[in-house]
């Protein structure tokens, strides 16, 4: 049973049985092959696509020329059709007039579909215009049959063809020039001049010139093509300045010392005709074909070289089926990679890269013979003629396999110009390529041809293995890692690890041999730039541990290190300096990348090592470090380490607390136990300045405390009880020191006298009982006036004699007496103010208003007698209870809860007064003491309601900022008033 792949492989051989290389191509394609599958959906259109033009001629259609999209053939004897193909049903027909038996020979149109030259058998020639009906005879060009004419391209215009050369069917070469004008009155024709300039020949005869071609270079340089049955003729010179309008003469005359250069072939079939390949519109060929007796001469124009203007000249011989006796060739167009070759039957193309048929199209006999020919340069269209049918072909697509044949010819970088937009061509293309230069040993290009296939991947990779070529290997993996997107993670870990064992593979090798070898240095270079490639960053840090195990396993320390500083992997380089006790280098990656966390676990090792230089990287980290986290290595190598490692540590710690002004209490007290131990005078500076008060100590005071106690520092313990204010504790202690310190520390309680006192006594107990200095001790009772004579005397021995005392016993009187003399003035005063006092107040009693009976209450503006009233110094008089309504709003809580109790007693007692039983004695007695209750408690009441007037005194001044609606109304006022 045959497989898919065979049944696909049958159907293109059923599908194109004329195409074989292209039936080759689907062979070549496959699964096995590549990762493209070429399956055709459509059917793709074929190169070369014949058209039959829907026009029957009213007469045998003779000759045929078409350029710029104007076609004109000659019907018959006498008639001319010219046709716009832009405008195909308007045709225009015109008549030539000639009633002898001449017939139209050739038709000659110019580039520009302007110009036509018509050729007669009578050996005359007239021209038509394209913008006129009118032809006219060119008289200076009688007598020659014109076979070839040479057109101006660059010169020639809509009006006037410029110089153009003309051939004969003698030999001969004219140079003339056609101007479409009506001429002057002397000169009516439109050939400006007819003049020979050169002739040709074969075998010593004149031969007809077949073909001519005129082109224009660089630097005004002119190349001229002649041909005859057999012979190709080149003519190349260079045009003065200015001179393109006096024509080609100096062309021809260049070459007349020396005969013209030419090829020459035996065969000849009576005729030749050459075509040429123009790529884009107003520029050079750049290829040609000449059919000629024994076969197609084709090849490329390089208008560079210096002896020849043909290059790449090759010759198709014609196939044995063209029989000069039946079907000689006729015609021959040239396309970029074909040329058509026209047989009385048949049109035949013949691929010009490899010389093969490619195509072959056989006209049916209705038509009659193919006549000729003929290409249109702008358009591009081929045009076919015979006397009863015009055919056209559509050449497209004309370079869809040109790939397969370069890539026969091992022409690979062409192969690939033209398959570039299709993925599946260029993947066979690149296979061939890699499996061509893998044949010739060249590994290196193989594996860069290879990576950029769809091959399988395993099968190179083993080809290379096999071949023992492990750089063709590697450049074929870089290749295919280049190639790999990023979300192909897994393909593009394995090709990063496998390329790593390559290089360490290779630099093993060259390192074996002479370390100092430039090829090594220079692996090692290509080794760390793919290491730092970015794209493949992320690959390398997932992996890291499998590369560090590969540069481990070869041993490679120094691209480890390097390979950790691009992964950032800082730990691991630093750990690799301590272990090969390099310190400093390890300092020296520290202080370059400034990892806190990586200070805080190297710190230790380094400061047992390297305390300067560490302690200087610590300062130069400044804040960056948490000094908290160095104490553990600082405790440690404090403890065991040297004088240097200490005296660094303190620099540290200095510099944490001055500096930075670090106020953690473990750093300052760390700082304080280094200074305990081992700068005691610094200790005492550092307490001083650290501050006198318990909120700005940073220190724990407790600590520092027992610390200075146990190594007997006491001026310290001084300092840090006065710091904690036990004061009693801070002098019995300075006592042990100096009694001045013991002094400023009793000064210290100003605002409790008495402990002063205390702490004063107990210096001058001190300076009696252990001293025994009478005159100290005096000194302290004149140090502080809290102390008198007569509380130190206790303190000092029985047989101490009065005589030490005279002077402080006698002040102590002095002032005795001076007090007792102030008490008694300040008691004089006392009576003299109090004399004063009941003075005033029996004058108050005896003073008097007078109100009159038209007076009104200041608040509610009733007359005033009518109920009872205050009335007040500044004049102001209210009735007793608009004052109580004016007032009480303004009185405090505790007033107004005051008034309230006070008139409920008030009350109380009115209903005690109005009782209907007559009072007994005692009754009356309780009576008068109620009266007098009654009395005082309106005195209370008074003093609340009318301590001061209204609108005069202190309420007034307050209520100045309240607002005259309580905001807590303001709503239910403001909702009264809509």
């Amino acid at each position: 049973m045959a497989s898919i792949l065979d049944e696909y492989e049958d159907s293109q051989i059923i599908r194109h049985p004329v195409h074989p290389s292209r039936m080759a191509a689907a062979n070549m394609i496959g699964i096995t092959h590549s990762g493209f599958v070429n399956v055709r959906l459509e059917e793709e259109k074929p190169i070369f696509n014949k058209q039959r033009i829907d026009f029957s001629p009213p007469e045998k259609i003779n000759h045929f020329a078409v350029c710029n999209n104007q076609l004109c053939m000659s019907l018959g004897k006498d008639t001319l059709l010219r046709i716009d193909l832009g405008k195909p049903d308007q045709p225009n027909q015109i008549e030539l007039g000639r009633k002898d038996d001449s017939k139209v020979h050739k038709l000659f149109l110019d580039p520009t579909g302007s110009h036509l030259v018509i050729s007669l058998t009578t050996n005359e020639c007239v021209y038509l215009n394209r913008n006129t009906q009118k032809v006219r005879s060119l008289s200076r060009w009688r007598g020659h049959l014109i076979e070839s004419v040479g057109w101006n391209k660059v010169l020639g215009s809509e009006t006037n063809t410029a110089p153009i050369l003309v051939g004969t069917s003698q030999g001969i070469i004219f140079e003339a020039e056609i101007s479409a004008s009506e001429g002057s009155l002397f000169n009516t024709n439109p050939d400006q001049y007819f003049r020979q300039v050169h002739s040709l020949e074969e075998d010593g005869k004149p031969a007809p010139v077949c073909c001519l071609e005129v082109e224009r270079g660089i630097e005004s340089k002119c190349f001229i093509i002649a041909t005859t049955r057999k012979r190709l003729f080149q003519f190349v010179g260079r045009l003065a300045e200015g001179s393109e309008q006096q024509g080609f003469s100096s062309i021809f005359a260049q070459n007349q010392e020396l005969l013209p250069s030419f090829q020459e072939f035996p065969v000849n079939m009576g005729y030749s005709e050459i075509a040429f390949y123009t790529s884009k519109l107003r520029s050079c060929p750049k290829s040609f074909a000449w059919m000629m007796g024994n076969g197609v001469l084709y090849g490329q124009l390089d208008y560079v070289r210096p002896d020849s203007l043909l290059s790449d000249v090759q010759v198709w011989e014609y196939t044995p089926d063209i029989d000069f006796s039946f079907n000689k060739p006729i015609s021959i167009v040239l396309t970029q990679f074909h040329f058509l070759l026209l047989l009385p039957d048949r049109v035949k193309a013949i691929c010009t890269l490899n010389g093969q048929v490619v195509y072959e199209d056989v006209f049916p006999d209705k038509f009659g013979m193919l006549k000729k020919m003929i290409k249109d340069p702008v358009g591009g269209l081929v045009w076919i003629y015979t006397e009863k049918a015009v055919f056209r072909y559509h050449i497209q697509k004309e370079s869809r396999d040109v790939w397969q044949m370069y890539m026969s010819m091992n022409k690979f970088d062409l192969a690939k110009e033209y398959c570039r937009d299709r993925p599946e061509c260029m993947d066979m293309v690149l296979a061939k390529e890699a499996e061509h230069c893998f044949q010739n040993k060249r590994y290196l290009e193989s594996a860069k041809c290879y990576a950029l296939t769809q091959k399988y991947f395993e099968e190179i990779a083993l080809k290379f293995i096999e071949a023992k070529q492990e750089e063709a290997l590697k450049e074929f993996l870089l290749k295919k890692l280049g190639n790999l997107k990023l979300n192909e993670k897994t393909q593009i870990t394995l090709l990063v690890t496998w390329l790593t064992e390559l290089y360490l593979n290779r630099l093993g090798q060259l390192e074996a041999g002479d370390p100092k070898n430039p090829l090594f240095m220079e692996t090692r270079e290509e080794f760390r730039r793919f290491l730092c490639n970015p794209k493949h960053r992320e690959f390398f840090y997932n992996n890291r541990s499998t590369i560090y195990d590969l540069l481990a396993s070869h041993g490679n320390v120094e691209d480890m290190v390097y390979f950790s500083v691009i992964m950032q992997d800082y730990e691991r380089v630093i750990s690799h300096h301590c272990q090969h006790d390099d310190y400093s280098a390890a300092l020296e990656v520290l202080s370059k990348h400034c990892d806190e966390k990586l200070f805080y676990k190297f710190s230790p090792v380094l400061m047992q090592q390297i305390p300067k230089k560490v302690v200087d990287a610590w300062i130069q980290m400044g804040k960056r470090l948490d000094p908290k986290k160095l104490i553990p290595a600082l405790v440690n190598y404090s403890q065991i380490g040297s004088a240097q490692q200490i005296n660094e540590t303190i620099r540290y710690m200095e510099f944490c607390v001055y500096e930075l002004e670090v106020k953690e209490e473990a750093i300052h007290n760390y700082l304080l136990s280094l200074y305990a131990k081992y700068k005691p005078d610094s200790l005492l500076w550092y307490l001083e300045q650290a501050g006198t008060h318990a909120s700005e100590i940073n220190y724990d005071l407790k600590y520092a405390l027992r610390l200075c106690a146990e190594h007997g520092y006491h001026q310290a313990c001084v300092l840090i009880y006065k710091i904690m204010e036990l004061y009693e504790e801070a002098v019995d202690l300075a006592l042990q020191v100096d009694v001045d310190l013991a002094k400023s520390c009793a000064d210290l309680p100003e605002d409790d006298e008495e402990l002063r006192k205390k702490l004063w006594l107990k210096i001058a107990r001190h300076v009696v009982q252990e001293e025994k200095d009478v005159k100290k001790a005096m000194n302290c009772l004149s140090s502080c006036n809290l102390l008198k004579i007569e509380d130190i005397l206790p303190f000092f021995p029985d047989f101490v004699t009065i005589d030490h005392f005279k002077e402080a016993i006698c002040s102590s009187l002095e002032e005795y007496n001076q007090h007792i003399e102030e008490l008694k003035q300040e008691m004089e005063e006392a009576t003299e103010s109090a004399k004063r006092i009941r003075e005033d107040i029996q004058e108050m009693r005896n003073k008097y208003g007078v109100v009159e009976s038209q007076e009104k209450c200041a608040t509610c503006d009733f007359p005033l007698l009518n109920r009872p009233f205050y009335l007040f110094l500044c004049g102001h008089m209210f009735h007793y209870d608009c004052l109580f309504q004016e007032v009480t709003p303004h009185l405090t809580t505790y007033k107004l809860n005051k008034l309230e109790e006070l008139q409920k007693k008030l009350a109380a007692t009115a209903q005690t007064t109005k009782s209907r039983h007559r009072p007994k004695e005692e009754d009356t007695v309780s009576l008068g003491k109620g009266q007098g209750s009654r009395e005082q408690i309106k005195s209370d009441i008074d003093d609340l309601i009318a301590s001061e007037c209204a609108y005069c005194g202190e309420l007034m001044i307050k209520s100045i900022d309240k607002p005259f609606i309580d905001p807590q109304k303001f709503d239910e006022e403001m909702s009264s008033w809509l």
